[in-house]
């Protein structure tokens, strides 16, 4: 009897796909089901699946991000006031011109040596538990970008905290009793160690972003047995990679104005669920629309200003890795996080000993 081998591509789609899976069960399975319609509508919610409507959202049509059921609208609520990037007009850019300097090519260059430092000297040989290694990288990361002294550790849980419990506020999915009590307290957590609400939302943007995208990345290319093109182009692997893992895979935002979308009307008010994760194809080996690698980001207006850190953080890390030639061991999806993330990322590392970047 001949044994067909696996096709580890197909092997790494699914393993990432379980992650989705258990994080948000209801929602993913609603988002898989609807996948081939461009734009569906169920009553006032559309789910907006294709990259041309996805586009045309995010760039022409006016939106509310402080409207009940968003991202924006709820961390308003939680906290009394507006938060980054909710506002409109010069204040919203204003506040994109400010974080932008901290994120700008020369910002990330002198964080880099840090990450570095301090992902290698926790790649001591043996196995190696990633997530506990990213999350201090995150927290780290968060604790530079805002000047805060927090405890980088305390200030990153804080964070997954309050991402884990707004997420269950304003994703479709079964109620959760006591979720916005939780919300609420998990806010004020945060607040204690940043009191900026800017800050705030920085922090919680940058940990949950960081600790959702590079463990399932990292994952992927073990499974994939991509090494090789780490070796290679560890840039071109990291774009490829997020575009793959889709860290923020639904959108959540509401449309203020009248407008038409691929034939379709959309009306004042209603709820728009944007699915990066179809928008950037991640269900493909190979996209076939131009926007695809830019997509789990956001487009235009609505463009995530931490996707260049967010790439230069997964180069980053799989430079370091990649002399190690680590070989995934388990991975524990975490079902209680706000973006589809593991609970546990198990490498062995073997080869080339640590420092060898």
């Amino acid at each position: 009897m001949t044994l067909r081998r696996t096709d580890p591509r197909r092997a790494a789609r699914r393993a990432d796909r379980a992650v989705y899976l258990r994080s948000h069960p209801v929602l993913f399975a609603l988002l898989a089901a609807t996948r081939h319609r461009p734009l569906l509508r169920l009553g006032r919610t559309v789910l907006v699946h294709h990259p041309d409507a996805y586009r045309q959202i995010l760039t022409k049509v006016p939106l509310d991000r402080t409207a009940e059921h968003t991202t924006g609208g709820t961390a308003a609520r939680l906290t009394g006031g507006g938060l980054l990037f909710d506002q409109s007009g010069a204040e919203h850019r204003a506040s994109r011109r400010a974080l932008g300097h901290l994120l700008s090519s020369e910002g990330i260059a002198e964080l880099r040596p840090g990450w570095h430092q301090l992902i290698d000297s926790r790649l001591t040989g043996g196995r190696v538990d990633l997530v506990p290694v990213v999350r201090l990288l995150a927290g780290t990361t968060a604790t530079a970008l805002t000047g805060s002294t927090a405890d980088p550790l305390e200030l990153a849980r804080a964070a997954e905290r309050v991402a884990a419990a707004t997420a269950r506020t304003h994703l479709p999915g079964l109620p959760r009793p006591g979720a916005r009590r939780r919300a609420r307290a998990a806010a004020e957590q945060l607040r204690l160690l940043l009191p900026d609400p800017q800050d705030a939302m920085l922090a919680v943007a940058a940990v949950n972003t960081t600790l959702a995208a590079l463990p399932r990345a990292v994952a992927w290319c073990a499974r994939a047995h991509w090494w090789d093109r780490a070796r290679q182009d560890p840039d071109a692997l990291a774009a490829e990679l997020l575009r793959l893992t889709a860290a923020s895979p639904v959108l959540p935002r509401a449309a203020a104005a009248e407008a038409t979308v691929l034939g379709h009307r959309l009306r004042p008010g209603d709820r728009l669920l944007l699915v990066a994760r179809h928008a950037a194809q991640a269900h493909r080996d190979t996209p076939d629309h131009p926007l695809a690698t830019r997509a789990p980001f956001g487009l235009g207006p609505h463009t995530c200003p931490g996707a260049a850190l967010a790439r230069a953080q997964l180069t980053t890390l799989l430079t370091t890795l990649t002399p190690h030639h680590p070989r995934l061991h388990r991975t524990t999806p975490n079902p209680r996080s706000a973006l589809p993330s593991y609970r546990t990322c198990l490498l062995t590392l073997r080869g080339t000993p640590s420092g060898a970047y």
